[in-house]
């Protein structure tokens, strides 16, 4: 059973850096096929995908959010994670991470975290 968890901050201030981590369990982020993805959702509105890195380390992230995120990766520790700089109130979301494999020439996610509330404010 793959499981992941998602860690960092709850309150971030304006301007400053989001970094979220999130830990894998009972499967390899090197496997396969397997994708690892950052997904968000502010509160009364819908899910909205950051970008995902790939099990061979290619990182992807959303048009609207290349200028200010990177996603990476450390292999030793199961380990992929999220920054964001130069965030705003916007920010403030519900984020998860989650495991996505092709089927049927689309993305489908198998396995969430629980999800982490990050809280952009002074």
């Amino acid at each position: 059973q793959v499981q992941l968890r998602e860690s960092g901050p709850g309150l971030v201030k304006p301007s400053q850096t989001l970094s979220l981590t999130c830990t894998v369990s009972g499967g390899s982020i090197t496997t396969d096929y397997y994708y690892w993805a950052w997904i968000r959702q502010p509160s009364g509105k819908g899910l909205e995908w950051i970008g995902h890195i790939s099990y061979s380390g290619s990182a992807y992230v959303v048009p609207s959010l290349q200028s200010r995120t990177s996603i990476s990766r450390d292999t030793s520790n199961n380990q992929f994670s999220v920054q964001m700089s130069s965030v705003t109130p916007e920010d403030t979301a519900v984020y998860y991470c989650a495991r996505m494999r092709t089927a049927n020439n689309a993305f489908v996610y198998d396995y969430w975290g629980q999800g982490t509330q990050v809280t952009v404010f002074l």
